[in-house]
């Protein structure tokens, strides 16, 4: 056997490895995001209830089956969709800066929701009550739809321009317009529903009910596995599109394929979860890091499980007890996610120049 043959041997192990580690680490973060809380229960009651044989208090039981279980898996959902939708952006454009926010589709799910949040301060157009707002589906299908309204207009544009640069530069555009719509929205409001869509902006995964997973799971797992049918073009395009043509891809197709799967991933999570900050971005890098490669077929895989793994410690972070309640989402990853891609760019840069 080869040299060449053994380290390739040597170098599979370790990726297989690498995977069976981080399943490890979140399976523990999984069981952490259970245990830990603002409310503390006993290790022993936190098995009694999850294996059903009874509780203390019916109190602690309703905390962990119906706010710790959906809120974990929530940011398992989340963090897969929103590592895969960046990586699916930053191979497009071929820029490690792309995240799932750069075609304005968060942007839209942010309108969507202050038009249903804002516009009750306008006499004559209230919608539903503040109330209603805040404990009603409602907010969700604002989310979506204000999404998927902005995913359509890119597709369009994508669909009639070749050039990346000219799709992105359109999509950056529309977030600052929808930006600007938005704060004129906020200036004319009420201080109670500004409040309320402030609450909205700063993300949180635990506003999804058992019920509402129902609709999660599957368009996430739908948005995962298109990204999993995507490999061996992700791989072609991060090449250059001269080189996926002479391999055979349809490079216009690709781009509209991975636009179309990277926004009903960024949709659904920004509906469910609001605009999560920095986990785009930051997880696509953290398995490009940890496994050494560029390959698509080693960094999906890789960059579902960093994600579930970095929301899900995000998401304990900022659950610990000794805080009154959660800690906004969105000030944990971009604490953790803004140093993390920070050190992984010196990392590189002081290993290209040993090199």
């Amino acid at each position: 056997m080869t040299e060449i043959s053994l380290a390739y041997q040597k170098h599979q192990k370790s990726i297989a490895g690498k995977f069976v580690a981080m399943g490890l680490v979140i399976l523990l973060l999984f069981i952490l995001n259970i245990a830990f809380g603002s409310v503390t229960i006993p290790p022993l009651e936190i098995l009694q209830i999850i294996f059903g044989t009874g509780a203390g208090k019916a109190s602690w039981q309703g905390i962990i089956v119906d706010t710790r279980f959906p809120q974990a898996i929530t940011a398992v959902l989340a963090g897969a969709a929103l590592g895969v939708s960046g990586l699916m952006m930053q191979t497009l454009f071929r820029n490690p800066l792309a995240g799932p926010s750069v075609l304005g589709v968060s942007s839209g799910a942010s309108l969507g929701v202050a038009l249903l949040m804002l516009l009750t301060s306008v006499p004559g157009v209230r919608i539903i009550t503040q109330n209603q707002i805040t404990n009603n589906f409602s907010v969700v299908i604002a989310a979506f739809a204000g999404a998927f309204a902005v995913l359509v207009i890119i597709m369009l544009l994508a669909a009639k321009y070749r050039s990346n640069s000219t799709i992105l530069i359109i999509g950056i555009m529309l977030a600052y317009v929808i930006s600007a719509i938005v704060g004129i929205l906020q200036f004319y409001s009420l201080k109670e529903d500004l409040q309320a869509f402030i609450i909205w902006g700063l993300g949180s995964f635990s506003n999804v009910s058992w019920q509402q997973l129902t609709f999660f799971i599957p368009v996430v797992i739908f948005g995962l596995g298109l990204s999993i049918l995507m490999i061996k073009p992700m791989n072609a395009i991060l090449l250059g599109d001269n080189y996926a043509r002479n391999l055979g891809f349809n490079v216009k197709r690709i781009s509209i394929l991975l636009i179309t799967g990277a926004g009903i991933l960024v949709a659904v999570v920004t509906a469910y979860c609001g605009p999560i900050a920095f986990l785009g971005i930051a997880i696509p890098h953290l398995s490009r890091n940890l496994f050494k490669s560029s390959d698509h077929f080693i960094n999906v895989p890789g960059t579902i499980l960093s994600g579930i793994m970095l929301a899900l410690f995000c998401n304990m972070i900022a659950r610990l007890p000794g805080f009154d309640g959660a800690l906004p989402i969105n000030a944990i990853t971009s604490l953790i996610g803004a140093p993390l891609v920070i050190w992984i760019i010196i990392k590189s840069n002081h290993y290209q120049k040993a090199v």
